[in-house]
């Protein structure tokens, strides 16, 4: 029996990419919905993707990508109309007569948390939850390893690893674990229907304990030097990072520091749903070691030690007047994962394991 068509949307992006790879790995026919012909959409054509070009608020583009597909992989977008953007994709599902979908959602997702971007990942999985006749599975992971590897070229150049989490520990998943995991499920989504999977690494770790680890990798020495936020918005906003990313970062830190990805971490979802074990941290880390900005060069880490002087000296951003100028909605009381009961009583009465969507924080 031939192997069912499969999209992937936000092909081009790191999970989206891992979950392409996964998926032709194991002999699927795979659709990745894309935004732009670039270099990105290219490669994933070379891979041997089919490419559909499509936006999700684009309804005739969106339906033609969905057509002749029995399964898909969802990435809500990133933005403010993250859920327009999911429901324009679940009603096209429905149309279509999907018979699973594999949603990214977040590990802290409640509906009584400040960021939005976490309560709109909550308002996604309910609403995927509640479409008829559907397997869907939630793939919840936690603070990723890829948000301290971004900073591989600070470790690589300058021996330093910018940590704006403390001492709190964290078992960060690599992009391709959560790629595996999510792919597994749509290869066999009768086994999974209903579930909501935690991806973790192996390991709890600190920054500092991080920096120990790129030591090894980067062969030289890498101190965790303690970065304020404010002086965090300044760095990203020289690297082009956009406010509303930022917004949501500032509470995730703040949970980071609480505890609330060490609470029940690691756990072994990644192992049980796809028959091997989550890579290390070190394994991650010396994939992104091989990346250019981090490969020995006089000029880049002469340029590298110049942003990072300039940087107390060039604008922010003030988040809580961008919140304001947006009008994001408010909570009369907004509570981060350790504050909030409901959400603690769930996810710590876990023990590291998956719970069903039955028991999502509703």
């Amino acid at each position: 029996m031939a192997k069912p068509l499969i999209l992937v949307t936000g092909a081009a992006g790191n999970t989206g990419g891992a979950v392409v790879n996964a998926l032709i790995q194991n002999g699927f026919p795979v659709r990745a919905m894309v935004r732009r012909v670039d270099a990105r959409s290219a490669s994933l054509q070379a891979r041997g993707a089919e490419i559909a070009l499509a936006d999700l608020q684009d309804e005739e583009r969106l339906a033609a990508a969905l057509r002749g597909v029995k399964r898909a992989y969802f990435v809500p977008p990133f933005a403010a109309d993250m859920t327009k953007g999911a429901q324009a994709f679940a009603s096209a599902v429905k149309a279509e007569g999907l018979e699973a979908v594999s949603v990214m959602s977040q590990w802290i997702a409640s509906p009584d948390h400040p960021a939005l971007l976490t309560r709109m990942h909550h308002e996604v999985d309910q609403m995927f939850a509640a479409l008829p006749g559907l397997a869907h599975i939630t793939i919840a992971p936690g603070y990723f390893a890829d948000n301290y590897l971004r900073l591989i070229d600070f470790a690589a150049h300058l021996g330093i690893l910018p940590n704006l989490t403390g001492s709190s520990r964290n078992a960060p998943p690599s992009n391709e674990d959560i790629g595996r995991v999510a792919a597994a499920t749509l290869m066999q989504p009768e086994s999974h229907a209903g579930m909501r999977y935690r991806p973790t690494g192996p390991q709890l770790l600190s920054v500092p304990e991080m920096a120990q680890i790129l030591t090894r990798v980067v062969g030289h020495r890498v101190r965790a030097i303690p970065m304020p936020f404010w002086l965090f918005l300044k760095a990203a906003r020289m690297q082009g990072v956009a406010p509303f990313d930022l917004d949501s970062l500032s509470y995730y830190v703040k949970d980071h520091r609480q505890g609330a990805f060490e609470l029940g971490a690691p756990n072994n979802d990644v192992l049980r749903v796809t028959g091997r074990p989550p890579e290390s941290f070190e394994a991650t880390a010396r994939r992104y070691a091989d990346l250019p900005k981090a490969q020995a060069s006089k000029a880049r880490a002469f340029r590298l030690f110049l942003d990072f002087m300039r940087t107390p000296f060039s604008p922010g951003y003030d988040l809580a007047a961008f919140e304001r100028a947006q009008n994001f909605p408010k909570l009369e009381r907004a509570v981060l994962a350790m504050e909030n009961p409901r959400w603690r009583a769930l996810a710590g009465g876990q023990g590291g394991t998956s719970f069903s969507r039955a028991s999502t924080v509703a």
